[in-house]
């Protein structure tokens, strides 16, 4: 691609930017917390116009717990042609009517809302970008396939299934979460998140009567607590946090059963599988002790392979050509990336620059939408027999 043929996108972009906005605005107020499915109804109605209008194919699957998710893809695309994955969530951590708290605020430089950074603008650069390819007659060498589920923030475990699926047949994964910082560093590799689970359970005694007579689940609960946190080692990434526990039921009575519930992130699988067997293999303290562990790595490591990184430097020299200095990073939380890494490369943090994930200030910069759109629009241009 040329340079004038990049500014062009961008200029198409600048000309339809109200246009974006309002879409984005409908998406926002269209509150979608994961675990209320009836909420996530209106918001894949939007979606499902804006795709039906570019003339794409659009299959909803409902969720057993969630709004389930879309895919969608052109109507008419070349037979056997390659494919490549845009992926996005529609689903929000914030609660039902967050948004009277939070509203939808628009100021010369940013725009404000629960959810609009993550990741309910990556959505609206999904749409514009095809928007941008079909108005403008561009060619795109690989069929977009899009798939945008309801459940990422509660770890995807109703729509793993289809993006390892697609993954698996796809050239290549683009995923429209924010990028990290506002300097806006794309994302090329992500921590593995393990959620782990170790029940204790004791014998229980009145604390005055026969204390000698029970077996505090508690006690040992802590023994185990204390060998867990020196698992942590910062020099390699590997962070072992025990953040919940819970555990009796009365001052005057030895615990007869304690709970921990432990997040567990790392680099890379090698040290996913080293955790996993240290915590899967624990050993009572006390003989009249049992212990229960359940949990695995939901989200394996999105480790720098040679084709992510590939696909990373292909987005860093077509940056260029609308004066962008990209800059790459690691993230400490999960995303659908983690999953499609393992079966294709993928490249993150493509959504727009802002800040306030899950917090109460979240917002987008208003001139950052324009600008990550157009680079999704050209790298969903790119040839991939062309990367350097």
């Amino acid at each position: 691609m040329k340079k004038t043929e990049a500014k062009h996108i961008v200029n198409y972009l600048k000309e339809n930017q109200e246009s974006m906005i309002l879409f984005l605005k409908e998406l926002v107020a269209a509150e979608s917390p994961s675990r209320d499915a009836n909420s996530q109804v209106k918001i894949f109605k939007l979606l499902r116009s804006a795709f039906q209008e570019l003339n794409f194919f659009v299959l909803q699957m409902p969720g057993k717990k969630t709004g389930g998710f879309m895919l969608t893809r052109p109507l008419k695309r070349l037979k056997n042609n390659p494919i490549q994955l845009l992926l996005g969530h529609c689903d929000t951590v914030w609660e039902l009517d967050t948004i009277l708290k939070m509203p939808i605020i628009q100021d010369r430089s940013t725009i404000t809302g629960p959810g609009i950074f993550d990741m309910k603008a990556g959505l609206t650069q999904m749409v514009y970008s095809l928007r941008a390819i079909r108005d403008l007659n561009l060619n795109c060498p690989l069929t977009p396939v899009i798939i945008i589920n309801s459940d990422e923030e509660i770890g995807s475990r109703e729509s793993e299934t289809v993006i390892k699926n697609i993954s698996k047949i796809a050239s290549r994964a683009f995923i429209l979460e924010p990028p990290l910082g506002i300097e806006g560093k794309l994302k090329t590799a992500r921590k593995g998140i393990g959620r782990f689970t170790l029940t204790v359970r004791g014998k229980p005694a009145h604390a005055g009567l026969n204390p000698d007579k029970g077996v505090s689940a508690i006690v040992e609960l802590s023994y185990h607590i204390q060998h867990l946190f020196s698992l942590n080692d910062f020099k390699k990434g590997i962070t072992v946090n025990v953040g919940m526990i819970e555990g009796g039921t009365s001052a005057n009575v030895i615990a007869a059963e304690s709970r921990a519930v432990i997040d567990v992130r790392v680099h890379n699988s090698k040290d996913a599988e080293f955790i996993s067997k240290e915590i899967l293999n624990l050993k009572p303290i006390n003989e009249d002790i049992e212990l229960i562990i359940e949990g695995y790595f939901g989200r394996p490591p999105m480790e720098k392979t040679d084709r992510n990184q590939k696909l990373w430097k292909m987005a860093k020299n077509l940056g260029e050509l609308i004066d962008l200095e990209l800059e790459e990073s690691t993230a400490g939380g999960g995303s659908d990336g983690n999953t499609t890494s393992l079966h294709t490369a993928t490249l993150d943090g493509l959504g727009t620059i802002g800040d306030g994930a899950h917090a109460k200030h979240e917002f987008i910069f208003i001139d950052k939408l324009i600008e990550r759109t157009a680079l999704l629009t050209i790298l969903l241009m790119a040839n991939p027999l062309n990367n350097n």
